[in-house]
């Protein structure tokens, strides 16, 4: 629960950073500008106050890392990818969406500093205790801190410990360890198809990199 505070707090630091510049340049999620994934942020932040506010009697069915799924690289064709730059450009002005954010992502944030961790919750159709699932966040902040500074080179990053455990997260899911000469980072972007492996890389992936990319959903 620390790391997800840490990772949360880093994240919504960057959004306020931005410039009105920065939020119609281009994201690390094809298709998206930076708006675009500050308009997704807003509705992970609800996804957080919902399930917290979710108990479940049901013994748990996956954990902090179960909780996530390999899935199909997107097509473009959900719905709901399509719908978040229609809700982004509503909000017209960056300041608006930059209150609104502020504004649900304090609440999450408080809302997960207050939460039992042993207490069982309900999102997805699966059970977990309310530790596990914003344990689980931790890669999806982390995740999309990388998305959100793609093409920002002066931004700063996610911490070095939810780098790390974004990671460890990501290998027990592929089922592999990367190489230990990749960076944390590297490993996340390169594992999650977020850039392409160079030919180095490739080579010393090994039969990892045949398996790539590793989505997450």
């Amino acid at each position: 629960m620390d790391l997800f505070s840490r990772s949360w707090t880093a994240l919504r630091t960057a959004v306020d950073d931005l410039t009105d510049e920065d939020w119609e340049r281009p994201s690390g999620c094809t298709g998206w500008l930076v708006r675009d994934l500050v308009c997704h942020l807003v509705i992970d932040a609800q996804d957080v106050l919902i399930t917290l506010v979710t108990p479940a009697e049901a013994e748990p069915t996956v954990d902090a890392v179960t909780y996530w799924r390999l899935v199909d690289p997107p097509t473009g064709e959900d719905p709901l990818d399509a719908l978040i730059p229609r809700l982004a450009a509503a909000y017209g002005e960056p300041r608006w969406l930059k209150f609104h954010f502020d504004d649900v992502g304090s609440a999450a944030g408080r809302a997960a500093r207050l939460a039992d961790p042993d207490v069982r919750v309900a999102t997805r159709d699966e059970v977990l205790t309310a530790g596990d699932y914003l344990s689980a966040y931790v890669m999806e902040w982390t995740l999309h801190h990388l998305d959100l500074i793609a093409h920002l080179p002066s931004a700063a990053g996610p911490p070095a410990e939810t780098l790390a455990a974004a990671r460890t997260t990501l290998e027990t899911i592929a089922g592999a360890p990367f190489p230990e000469a990749f960076p944390d980072r590297d490993a996340l972007l390169v594992g999650t198809g977020r850039r392409a492996p160079t030919a180095a890389e490739t080579a010393a992936l090994g039969g990892l990199a045949a398996r790539l990319p590793f989505v997450l959903g």
